[in-house]
C-alpha cells in the first residue's frame, strides 16, 4: 500500500514540472509575424521606421544604435532616432518581440567602409537577452511556483506514513 501512494506523489511531482516547463521560444515565422526596418541604411541621427504585422499584442523593438520603443497593440508601425555615436559602415540588429516570438533584422550605418565580417569573434560574445527573456511574466512564474511547492507538499504529504491508519 506504501509503494502505491509513493508512486502516485512521485507520478504527481513529475507531471507537475513537466507542465511547468519553460514555454519554447521560436525565431522566425510566428503565424505571419512579419518585421522590416526602412531605410535599411541611415546615417548615425537619422530616423529609422519601424514595422511589424501579424501580432496581436504590444511589439517591443530593441537594438544596439537607439533606445528600446514600442509599437503598441492595434498599430504596426513607430519611428526610432538612430545614436549620433553609430559607427559609420557598421551593420547592428534589430531585434523585434512579439510575446514569446522574435525577429530581427540588419540596419546598416551609412558611411565609411563596410565592417568586415569576421569568422570568430574578437572581442567575446555579445551575451544579450535574446530570446531567453522574452515574455519574462513574473505571474507565470508565480503561477508555476506555486504549482511546483503544492505538488511537492502533497508528494509530502502523500508519501508520509499515517499513524494508525495500518494498526487496525
Amino acid at each position: 500500500m506504501r509503494a502505491i501512494r509513493i508512486a502516485s506523489a512521485a507520478l504527481l511531482g513529475v507531471s507537475a514540472l513537466a507542465m511547468t516547463g519553460p514555454a519554447a521560444h521560436a525565431q522566425g515565422d510566428a503565424s505571419g509575424f512579419w518585421v522590416n526596418v526602412l531605410p535599411s541604411t541611415v546615417e548615425p541621427g537619422g530616423q529609422v521606421k519601424l514595422r511589424a504585422t501579424g501580432c496581436d499584442q504590444s511589439v517591443a523593438v530593441a537594438s544596439g544604435v537607439f533606445d528600446t520603443v514600442t509599437i503598441p497593440k492595434g498599430r504596426t508601425t513607430t519611428r526610432a532616432t538612430v545614436d549620433w555615436d553609430a559607427r559609420p559602415g557598421g551593420v547592428y540588429e534589430v531585434s523585434f518581440y512579439c510575446g514569446t516570438f522574435w525577429q530581427s533584422v540588419d540596419l546598416t550605418i551609412a558611411g565609411g567602409r563596410p565592417a568586415p565580417v569576421r569568422p570568430h569573434p574578437q572581442r567575446g560574445v555579445h551575451a544579450g537577452e535574446g530570446g531567453s527573456l522574452a515574455g519574462l511574466d513574473l505571474k507565470e512564474i508565480g503561477l508555476g511556483a506555486a504549482l511546483i511547492a503544492a505538488s511537492l507538499g502533497t508528494a509530502y504529504h502523500l508519501s508520509r506514513g499515517r499513524t494508525g491508519e495500518d494498526d487496525a
